[in-house]
């Protein structure tokens, strides 16, 4: 009788290695030098279009996913690169290009925008992911379930 190795499930707690890159090769963040990490599927520890990529793997398995920007983290979109006055920007932030800053709507929400240029009295801020637009390679080693 063969056993059949349990799979990745949707809800599934598991120890895997995983490396994300840009298509051009550029590391986003790599675990395989360091120790492996364990998450919570669906607990939104990886984007949701990534966890996809994992469900109905099993223990053992090393698989590189080519991720198009569509199935990874969207496209860019320029209707979220807005000029911002710098007197809307939060006084607690610093205010630098090429950082993120920190924001909470009136409902109580937070989000981040990345500072693409500023002025004497704007900041052009963009609210895409760092990824949106971008092609990905996701190479995975599943390590074990728990």
């Amino acid at each position: 009788m063969q056993e059949t190795k349990p799979q990745i499930q949707a809800d599934s707690f598991l120890t895997l290695h995983y490396r994300l890159t840009t298509q051009d090769g550029e590391e986003v963040v790599s675990t395989f030098d360091l120790g492996p990490a364990t998450i919570q599927m669906g607990n939104g520890e990886l984007n949701e279009n990534l966890e996809a990529c994992l469900v109905g793997l099993i223990p053992g398995e090393h698989v590189i996913f080519e991720v198009p920007a569509e199935a990874g983290f969207g496209q860019h979109n320029p209707g979220l690169v807005q000029r911002i006055a710098r007197s809307a920007i939060p006084v607690d932030q610093d205010l630098q290009e090429n950082t993120l800053i920190e924001f909470t709507s009136p409902e109580g929400a937070e989000f981040a925008g990345f500072v693409r240029e500023i002025d004497a009295t704007h900041a052009l801020m963009d609210f895409n992911h760092p990824l949106a637009g971008k092609s990905l390679r996701f190479e995975v080693q599943i390590i074990g379930l728990l």
